[in-house]
């Protein structure tokens, strides 16, 4: 069992990344069919079933294979999309994912690279928005210290499920997503001055590809020691916020602590973007109330908070839109949501929450927390409709989306405003945590691009 808990500095140390094997990693995968963009795989906890099914339809070296396969895919429904029969349901999946893994090592579809290097990752929109970080291995600090600070809680059965796919592969599979402040003009870091020398340096990227989402994703490798010394220097000095990974994140620090020390599970894969230099996209999570319409939702809200209702029913792209800014504005002033039922049913913007029922529900939380909109959401909405968990589907991003999912009569559309990065900063700066699914940070890494083996 690990006793020493590690020292509490921010740390992202170079590795030799398990890539697929494409020309600059030495070898090439033995199909002139193979497609790297269609071999990379979004987060595991953003796909279902048929996107998956849809992914090995398209590539069945996918990398989703390894990271285990969503609710609802088993091994006859991917029958003669992948290679291999295997068991993809239960506890299997993670020795099915292990096998997979080593059969890929094996047969040269995954190749380490030959020396520890810290990887340069830029995304590129197809608007032209830009994010640019870098990829090692971070050096896990103590759970209880501040150099790694999470924004969200975590619930066990994610952790678990990570815990058990990581100890049966002995690999990170995906990088957790990092956010430090690195400065700006002449205070800008060691770390992010050495990520655009190596991006903006004319040298060919290793990895040069465009998903289907239309994403330019490219990667270099940085190899010089004593770059990767003036970035420990720079980074020892700063801290980083969880964008996206808490559950990756807390199976990393229960492997940690599970196994003995000094081990490779004193790190685990992680891409750190400086937020100064990469703002990064903050999205909301809208949540779908199942069997509660919106004409209801909205006269029990009316007990908490000033209920308005719309003129216009929010159906179309024009009058989505209004209403978003109108949100955005609302919220500026404390928290504000809109709910909004499905075709021509009356949308109802809720705001000027009753401040002493908030206090009341969350005595110890601060005055910025209070301000967020999913504070409202979750600790006194949720309560008052008498929905929990299990009756909420999340919807990332796209409001329109979610009150497209809606039923007639019967669900309500809930839009959250987005966050801005500097709320989240405040919040955790006192050690509190925004409610769950405050935030949807982008673009997230893409799994595949650089792994972590750890035989």
């Amino acid at each position: 069992m690990r006793r020493d808990a590690g020292t509490d500095a921010l740390e992202l140390a170079p590795l030799r990344g398990l890539r697929y094997a494409t020309r600059d990693a030495g070898a090439l995968i033995d199909s002139p069919a193979f497609n790297l963009a269609l071999a990379l795989a979004p987060p595991y906890d953003v796909v279902d079933a048929e996107s998956f099914l849809d992914m090995m339809r398209a590539e069945p070296h996918n990398a989703m294979r390894l990271t285990a396969p969503p609710a609802g895919v088993n091994a006859e429904s991917v029958a003669g999309l992948i290679p291999s029969t295997q068991e993809l349901t239960g506890p299997d999946r993670y020795h099915a994912a292990a096998r997979t893994l080593r059969a890929w090592i094996g047969n040269g579809i995954l190749v380490r690279d030959s020396a520890p290097v810290i990887y340069v990752y830029e995304q590129t929109s197809p608007t032209g928005e830009r994010q640019r970080g870098l990829i090692g291995a971070l050096r896990l600090p103590p759970p209880s210290g501040r150099a790694v600070r999470p924004h969200e809680d975590t619930a066990p059965g994610p952790v678990a499920d990570r815990v058990q796919l990581m100890a049966t592969t002995r690999a990170n599979l995906e990088p957790i997503f990092l956010l430090y402040r690195g400065g700006t003009g002449g205070a800008r870091g060691a770390a992010t001055v050495a990520t655009d020398v190596t991006a903006d340096s004319g040298t060919a990227p290793l990895v040069d590809t465009v998903t289907g989402d239309g994403i330019a994703h490219r990667l270099w490798a940085i190899d010089d020691p004593a770059v990767h010394a003036d970035i420990a220097t720079d980074l020892a000095t700063r801290t980083a916020l969880i964008a996206d990974g808490h559950h990756r994140y807390a199976a990393y620090q229960q492997l940690r602590a599970e196994r003995p020390s000094p081990g490779p599970w004193e790190h685990g894969l992680a891409m750190l973007v400086d937020s100064d230099a990469s703002p990064p996209r903050l999205g909301a999570i809208h949540r779908v109330l199942r069997d509660i319409d919106v004409h209801t939702a909205a006269r029990s809200a009316s007990k908490v908070a000033e209920v308005e209702r719309l003129s216009d029913p929010v159906n179309g792209a024009g009058e989505m839109s209004a209403a978003m800014k109108r949100l955005r504005l609302e919220a500026a002033d404390g928290p504000a949501l809109l709910l909004v039922g499905p075709g021509d049913d009356a949308g109802y913007l809720l705001h000027n929450f009753t401040t002493e029922r908030l206090a009341a529900v969350a005595p110890d939380r601060s005055a910025e927390w209070r301000m967020l909109p999913t504070a409202a959401l979750e600790h006194l909405l949720c309560p008052l409709w008498e929905v929990d968990n299990g009756r909420i589907d999340l919807i990332h991003d796209d409001p329109a989306e979610a009150v497209d999912t809606t039923r007639p009569g019967l669900d309500t559309a809930v839009l959250v405003p987005s966050l801005r990065v500097e709320d989240v900063y405040a919040v955790t700066a006192r050690g509190e945590l925004t409610p769950r699914k405050s935030t949807s940070f982008g673009p997230k890494p893409r799994t595949g691009l650089v792994m972590r083996h750890l035989e």
